[in-house]
């Protein structure tokens, strides 16, 4: 089994694994939501040989399964990826979301003004809020920030955020090579999943997710799982996807990929045939499979 998949340690395991993996104990897990404007989501809590795998931006779910030691085991609601947050990085899940940022980056303020003084925090595309009342004509959204901590009242205080980078997290997009546009020029960030950086399959992943696409998190994954295989001699097409051993890129046109690479470290466009030499030649070898997707929800 993929352990980036299953969600077990030998001494938990979700339930659903029960009569399929070996545990000392099986549990639903508790649903929190990060408290950060980005945490890493790391391969094992002992810091010899630990890496970060993938990123969650602030209030998005992780299912925990396990907690100690500093330490929370789990899975990404999102896509299922399974790792370890630091415990302090998560919070209790306040309920439900109404919308969820849009933009490639956001703010949130301590006051609904456009001209104002008031100190800013940086939130990522994807961060979820919950709206509560419209300040300013509709300019401001007012939201509430889950602290940081482990108290029982977990609330931050109302803050604000511009109200037109938002959506209704019910309202699913229907180009994600629109969506991945937004992001040319972010740094390109192995395992990242932000609007302040993001590696090729953070790209993919942020496109098709705001599409109401299923998605896995790693390119291999989303090789395996995306889309249906095309034939070598079909046109590609603007949303098709070119995947290489370790790597991804959208098709923005039958000529021109958008992708994160880092040759760029950028989110960049790239010529489709030069990408093609250039990633030949740097030893990482021809395209291994050309998928196109099915139409966003």
């Amino acid at each position: 089994m993929d352990r980036r998949d299953t969600p077990a340690n030998g001494r938990v395991a979700h339930a659903g694994l029960r009569g399929r993996v070996a545990a000392g104990h099986y549990t639903e897990g508790i649903r929190r939501r990060v408290c950060r404007a980005v945490a890493p989501l790391l391969d094992r809590a002992e810091p010899e040989g630990r890496r970060r795998d993938r990123e969650l931006v602030l209030h998005e779910p992780f299912r925990v399964l396990e907690e100690g030691a500093g330490w929370a085991f789990g899975f990404a609601e999102r896509d299922g990826y399974v790792g370890y947050m630091q415990a302090d990085a998560l919070g209790p899940d306040p309920g439900p979301m109404t919308h969820v940022v849009a933009a490639r980056q956001s703010y949130l303020a301590g006051a609904a003004a456009l001209k104002n003084s008031a100190e800013i925090e940086p939130v990522s595309f994807g961060t979820q809020l919950c709206v509560r009342a419209l300040h300013e004509d509709g300019r401001w959204a007012e939201v509430t920030r889950l602290a940081p901590g482990r108290a029982a009242a977990q609330a931050g205080g109302a803050v604000f955020v511009p109200f037109a980078h938002l959506r209704a997290i019910e309202r699913y997009e229907t180009d994600p090579v629109a969506v991945a546009e937004r992001f040319l020029g972010t740094p390109y960030h192995w395992g990242g999943n932000s609007g302040f950086g993001l590696d090729c399959s953070g790209l993919v992943q942020a496109a098709c997710l705001a599409c109401g696409i299923a998605c896995p998190g790693d390119s291999d994954q989303q090789e395996a799982r995306l889309g249906t295989p095309l034939p070598a001699e079909a046109p590609l097409r603007r949303g098709d996807l070119l995947f290489w051993k370790g790597h991804v890129a959208w098709v923005a046109a039958p000529e021109m990929l958008l992708h994160a690479n880092a040759r760029d470290m950028a989110v960049a466009f790239e010529p489709l045939a030069a990408a093609t030499d250039r990633i030949a030649a740097q030893g990482d070898g021809p395209v291994t499979a050309r998928k196109r997707l099915g139409e966003p929800k």
